[in-house]
């Protein structure tokens, strides 16, 4: 096809974002054709914003059964994901949804197995992958240069968040709403980028703070220690409560250590083998020689709109997704393993057991004490956020 028409599902923070975007042309060989809200005064801003060419509808199952589309991408709260990603494809329509892929493993795996099923193609918005300094890294460890992984650790505190955050949407911090709090709404991205770049782990043990900062039911706080196939091991530190907050991610193996930092990549590298030289030096104190070097990141990065240009140029050419959607679980399966471990208190396989993780959740949710109207929502300028 010459034009993908887009539809969009949800205009509250991140669909109006993509509107702005697609609205004005700014995606080659793409139209933005319909939106969708279940709110009336998004659906009146769309209609005074966008004008009388883009179809406005109430339901998603009107725009999906409208013929006004050929893809939507999906910007409702996560628990809808994986529903409307299988109700669109299974209408003959490609796929973008917004992160995370899910909120519990048992509804992303029924999701990725109707995507395999279908032709249709099927992406998820992680627009950190389009960032150069996360792609050299994640070409730098690919290549070996760094040698065996030994550990990893990643800290992202700059998601600070203050209490009108949490109350700007009836959603918002909840286990029935959202399914989560920094781990389900903040942090799929990190998780996504610290499994992309580093591999996924095989066991995790987590301690947690539940509205340690705010007054909110779910994770502000999560310090999670994990373990590696090849005997590794990593922390994965995250608060929406701490400011100024750090951004940095270190990797040490058997040739060195990398460390991101403010979109920077320092690589020392040591001129042998760490391991080689611990077991063959004879002088005691000494260690290997070591060399600073600066790796060039390149672009900055398209973020949202580099993952939609992608995503069209693949329903077009066929050319290979920057961000597939099936690989989504990996990112919820983390999160999953770290809630069930502060829960249990203890240490939890990964992947997760799907059915104990859905029970746990469903107890969440119905001993929750939130009172929280579902229809309170607030738009957000989300712009500086990502």
């Amino acid at each position: 096809m010459d034009t993908v028409r887009i539809g969009i599902i949800g205009i509250g923070n991140m669909g109006s974002g993509h509107c702005r975007y697609l609205h004005p042309g700014q995606i080659a060989n793409a139209e933005l054709t319909a939106v969708c809200d279940i709110h009336p005064d998004r659906i009146n801003w769309a209609r005074e914003t966008l004008g009388e060419n883009v179809r406005t509808f109430d339901r998603a199952d009107d725009l999906m059964a409208s013929g006004a589309v050929d893809a939507v991408i999906v910007a409702t709260p996560h628990y809808l994901h994986p529903p409307l990603a299988i109700q669109a494809m299974n209408s003959g329509l490609h796929v973008l949804i917004e992160k995370p892929a899910g909120v519990y493993t048992k509804q992303v795996r029924e999701m990725n197995a109707v995507a395999e099923q279908s032709d249709r193609v099927f992406g998820l918005m992680f627009n950190q992958r389009t960032i150069g300094a996360h792609q050299k890294l994640k070409d730098l460890i690919a290549s070996g240069e760094l040698g065996e992984i030994q550990r990893t650790n990643y800290i992202i505190t700059t998601w600070f968040r203050s209490q009108s955050y949490y109350d700007s949407g009836g959603w918002r911090a909840t286990w029935a709403g959202e399914g989560g709090g920094v781990l389900m709404n903040q942090c799929p991205h990190n998780l996504d980028l610290w499994q992309w770049i580093c591999g996924m782990p095989v066991r995790c043990r987590a301690f947690v703070g539940f509205g340690k900062y705010h007054d909110i039911e779910v994770d502000d706080e999560v310090t999670a220690y994990v373990a590696y196939e090849n005997g590794a091991t990593g922390v994965f530190i995250t608060t929406t409560g701490e400011a100024p907050g750090s951004n940095r991610l270190e990797i040490a193996g058997d040739r060195g250590k990398v460390v991101m930092e403010d979109r920077k990549i320092t690589f020392w590298r040591t001129r042998q083998s760490v391991s080689t030289f611990c077991k063959t030096y004879k002088g005691g104190f000494g260690s290997p020689e070591v060399w600073k070097c600066e790796i060039p990141t390149g672009k900055s990065g398209e973020s949202h709109r580099g993952i939609t240009q992608n995503w069209v140029d693949a329903i077009r050419t066929g050319n290979s997704l920057l961000a597939p959607g099936v690989e989504g679980i990996k990112g919820v399966e983390l999160a999953n393993a770290m809630l069930l471990s502060a829960w249990t208190d203890s240490w939890v396989d990964i992947p997760v057991d799907a059915d104990i993780f859905y029970d746990k959740l469903q107890e969440k949710i119905k001993n929750s004490n939130t009172t929280k109207s579902a229809d309170d929502s607030t738009v957000l300028d989300v712009s500086d956020t990502y």
